[in-house]
């Protein structure tokens, strides 16, 4: 798996990283320094999640201006719909673009009530995902990336009707699909077939997600509609209590699954770093990425 020092850098592979806002100044410490150490990395970009019905939009603003003006990174901001009127999100638009936002990741957002809630779209705002890409197409010309499910979007009725919101979200304009973390490489190669069949041509992003404590993954997984395969309970077992042992199981178990997505044609990820900088750097050495290779690139580009 480590790359020997011999060997020529890596470039098959294109990744992303994905942060949240911190919720209180020791979570904000956590950040940025996670954004310290990655930066050397040279993500294609980064994104800032954003919270539903808005909850987070003073939080993402704040995170993302600072991304912008302190760092290198192409920096997308999350956006939703949920509980807004078209007005009311045109506004949060607006705010975003002026502090230098030209890559949002369009949501619909849960519903207010929490995941499970039934969701009920706000009589003068987008219905959905599909909407909001229209919308953002027709205020400016930005980069959408939008979200995909390859075990289906709990609230879809099929995952042919789930395919169809993706395709209705590449016609109105998206660039790409970042798709919810998942661990079952077959699956989602029997996802993309289908989402290629039904005519959608964007790139499809995998969602990466290391495994930084597999017990709240789990519970995080059950929400969402992710299935945790039984291997990694075999993987994990008897590292309650070994964290350093854990940590490299889990570097190994990500680095894996990228490596057998990119023998089956994959080379664009999108790694969740959940604001920690450890597990994502071990992941990137796993795949045979140095630091020096990620500045060189990036001082190439």
């Amino acid at each position: 798996m480590h790359q020997k020092k011999n060997d020529a850098p890596r470039r098959d592979i294109i990744f992303s990283f994905e942060f949240f806002p911190p919720k209180s100044e020791e979570m904000e410490g956590q950040l940025w320094n996670a954004v310290r150490d990655l930066q050397d990395w040279n993500p294609e970009f980064v994104s800032v999640t954003y919270g539903a019905g808005g909850t987070t939009k003073a939080p993402t603003l704040s995170t993302v201006t600072r991304f912008l003006a302190d760092t290198p990174f192409a920096t997308a901001s999350h956006l939703t719909c949920v509980s807004a009127t078209k007005e009311e999100t045109h506004q949060v638009i607006d705010s975003f673009r002026k502090a230098g936002v030209t890559h949002f990741v369009a949501l619909r957002g849960d519903a207010p009530g929490g995941v499970g809630a039934p969701y009920q779209p706000h009589p003068g705002g987008y219905a959905n995902a599909a909407e909001l890409v229209a919308g953002l197409k027709q205020i400016g010309d930005f980069e959408i990336s939008v979200s995909a499910y390859p075990e289906k979007h709990p609230e879809s009725r099929d995952q042919a009707a789930d395919i169809d919101m993706l395709k209705r979200k590449a016609d109105n304009g998206a660039d790409r699909a970042l798709t919810q973390f998942f661990f079952d490489n077959d699956n989602f190669e029997r996802y993309l077939e289908k989402v290629r069949a039904a005519g959608v041509k964007i790139p499809v992003v995998p969602g990466i997600m290391p495994i930084q404590n597999l017990t709240q993954l789990k519970r995080f997984a059950g929400a969402c509609g992710t299935v945790i395969p039984a291997f990694l309970d075999e993987r994990f077992a008897g590292y309650d209590d070994k964290p350093e042992e854990r940590a490299k199981i889990a570097a190994d178990v990500a680095a894996e699954q990228i490596e057998d997505l990119v023998r089956r044609g994959l080379h664009e990820f999108h790694l969740y770093t959940m604001n920690r900088a450890p597990l994502v750097s071990a992941v990137l050495n796993n795949l045979g990425f140095s630091r020096q290779t990620a500045r060189s690139a990036g001082a190439a580009a």
